[in-house]
């Protein structure tokens, strides 16, 4: 005969993660460590290797440490984002009890199953962490938290909203035009790649951090290139493109002398791309040369 076993598994999304972030902390082998000691002094974090959990305990006990909170969670981000689903769970759990403060919060007189409120939390979170905070600006926890809250808060007002519709009944006949996708942005982007404006090899990068909001730096490891140099190149591309738009040039008609000159100056940025890499190439050379010597 056999017996099942009944497992009792988490309702809610956020008590998953929590779960997923005490088995990857836990004492004597935790999986998720930093190094704080790899911190600049003045954070006042201590110089040594901490599991999450303890982390996140110190922050806790220390909430006006706000240089240490930045670092810390620039770090959390960075990994997240480029080292694996593992610092996902870490991020997450490092700011579960904020998490479920806003779940606390936003369930109170909700009509609808919590475990709703808190997917809605975790899913706005998750995307802020995947793809929204920018790593160059302050703060990047309060926007993580924003997000969560925001996410959350939305849930709750689709009780209060409805949705108005024509009446179909006083609908005049006959066609109707479709709206025309004119100053549609990936149709601006497309031109300007067609103008040499925007050079085909950024065109992709280009709209994933401008137009889908998407985080920089697994863009800029996909690139080989640094987050520093690829936001460089990316401001180069916003001044020509307003530059552009100021001129009409995306919008209207080009004069084939203007299309020249645009498509001579992408060929130079094409050279001069080119020139640079190889340069970078010839130096790393000799210091592998230099280091086997």
């Amino acid at each position: 005969m056999s017996v099942s076993h009944a497992t009792d598994w988490p309702t809610s999304a956020l008590d998953t993660a929590a779960d997923a972030f005490t088995a990857l902390t836990c004492e004597p082998d935790p999986s998720l460590v930093l190094d704080c000691a790899a911190f600049d002094t003045g954070t006042g974090l201590p110089g040594r290797v901490m599991p999450l959990s303890a982390l996140r305990d110190w922050l806790l006990r220390h909430p006006r440490a706000y240089t240490a909170r930045d670092e810390v969670w620039r770090e959390l981000i960075r990994r997240a984002r480029l080292d694996g689903p593992h610092w996902v769970v870490g991020a997450v759990g490092m700011a579960m009890p904020a998490l479920r403060q806003y779940a606390a919060q936003l369930c109170q007189g909700y009509d609808g199953d919590p475990a709703d409120v808190d997917a809605e939390i975790l899913t706005g979170f998750l995307t802020a962490l995947r793809d929204r905070v920018d790593l160059a600006r302050p703060a990047p926890y309060a926007s993580l938290c924003r997000a969560a809250w925001r996410a959350g808060r939305d849930l709750r007002r689709q009780q209060r909203e409805y949705l108005p519709v024509e009446n179909i009944e006083h609908v005049a006949p006959g066609p109707r035009a479709p709206r025309s996708p004119y100053g549609h942005p990936d149709l601006l982007v497309r031109r300007a790649v067609i103008l040499g404006i925007l050079d085909a090899e950024d065109e992709q990068a280009y709209i994933d951090v401008r137009l889908g909001y998407r985080a920089i730096e697994p863009i800029a490891a996909a690139n080989g290139v640094s987050v520093d140099a690829l936001r460089m190149r990316l401001s180069r591309i916003d001044s020509r493109i307003a530059d552009a738009l100021a001129d009409g040039l995306l919008t209207g008609v080009a004069s084939s002398e203007t299309v020249a000159h645009l498509r001579l100056r992408a060929q130079q940025r094409v050279q001069r791309r080119a020139g640079r890499a190889a340069a970078t190439r010839r130096e790393t050379a000799r210091e592998h040369a230099a280091a086997a010597a």
